[in-house]
């Protein structure tokens, strides 16, 4: 193994990521979550997670290093979230790598989250190919990005309008009585149901919506339309066939995710497509779009699932991607942006 040894600090949402990568070699990946703790609330309350970030941080630095047979000193750059996501949580894990690389006198590197999501397959995969089209699906975006350079140049071709992805994941679930958070429960349901049973909208994607948001999403309309037909069953006191409509719910926001990215591969002659962010371990998702970048002549990257939610790994390979590429550090008073555009990869 050879490269810098970076230590990545994510901090975004619910969990407290740390990961230590050298070059292009993941050494750790330790995560610490307090998604049970916001279960009870059918979503993330912002100041628990700020609180469980605080009490995690130290020990989950502590074991990634262990774990990984390296020691604080080794450490050559340390890397952390600087945006977009919860500011309170961002400002934990900042001050956190802050002191950090003051402390061990090395470079500190504010990066994207979205952007992280991408870099974090050159663990798995391998170096990414210039240009790559990028899908990132998570329950606070959906996005389609032309990525001609992870650590330098991200263009937004589209996001969503409204409700990302997962988000309309955890809504649904929660109208079909489904735990938080509903992704993955609607995922292991769905296999038992027809994803054909219900003839769900998808949204954005009439002549008219693909000449003024050819590459945008919406699934605000989709999680409304799944609401009131369950109301609408329930009012004639026929059950739900909850399996169907997760099944078709499911189907509807994985094929309209898919037939955008492939058609934004084919219009911008990109022959590579990286699916990230925690939608990205939805089996359905991974299946189609396997299937129609086959149809189309696109290679799919798609890192395994605990590398798609997030992590501190995946900051960490873009921080190591930067040192590599003699990208400039980030000054110490870098601050945490809860708005960061996608567009500004580095801090």
């Amino acid at each position: 193994m050879s490269g810098p040894l970076v230590l990545g600090i994510e901090t975004s949402c619910d969990e407290t990521g740390v990961g230590l990568v050298r070059g292009r070699t993941l050494l750790f990946d330790a995560i610490a979550s307090s998604v049970e703790e916001h279960a009870r609330f059918g979503g993330v309350v912002p100041e628990v997670a700020s609180r469980a970030h605080l009490e995690a941080m130290v020990p989950t630095v502590e074991r990634a290093c262990r774990e990984a047979g390296v020691r604080l000193t080794d450490v050559d750059a340390v890397s952390v979230t600087a945006g977009p996501g919860l500011a309170g949580a961002l400002l934990v894990g900042v001050a956190s790598a802050k002191a950090l690389a003051l402390a061990l006198g090395v470079p500190l590197y504010g990066v994207n989250h979205l952007a992280a999501h991408v870099a974090v397959d050159v663990v798995e995969h391998g170096p990414l190919p210039e240009p790559t089209m990028g899908l990132l699906v998570s329950g606070g975006h959906s996005n389609l990005l032309l990525v001609p350079d992870v650590t330098d140049d991200i263009r937004s071709l589209g996001a969503t309008i409204d409700d990302a992805a997962g988000e309309a994941f955890d809504k649904v679930a929660r109208v079909l009585g489904l735990p938080f958070p509903g992704g993955p429960h609607i995922d292991r349901v769905a296999r038992e149901g027809d994803q054909v049973a219900i003839d769900f909208p998808r949204g954005l994607t009439s002549g008219r919506d693909l000449q003024r948001h050819r590459f945008d999403y919406s699934f605000s309309g989709l999680k409304t339309a799944v609401a009131r037909w369950v109301q609408a069953r329930e009012a004639t006191g026929q059950p739900v066939p909850v399996a169907d409509v997760a099944a078709s719910f499911q189907e509807a926001v994985v094929d309209v995710l898919t037939r955008k990215a492939v058609l934004a591969c084919a219009e911008h002659g990109v022959e590579d497509l990286l699916i990230g962010g925690g939608v990205a371990a939805n089996s359905r998702l991974r299946a189609l779009a396997q299937e129609r970048c086959d149809d189309a002549g696109i290679r799919l990257r798609v890192p395994r699932p605990g590398l798609c939610t997030d992590n501190g790994a995946m900051v960490a390979a873009l921080g190591a991607q930067m040192v590599m590429k003699g990208r400039p550090e980030s000054r110490l008073d870098l601050p945490a942006d809860s708005s960061q555009p996608v567009e500004q990869v580095r801090a």
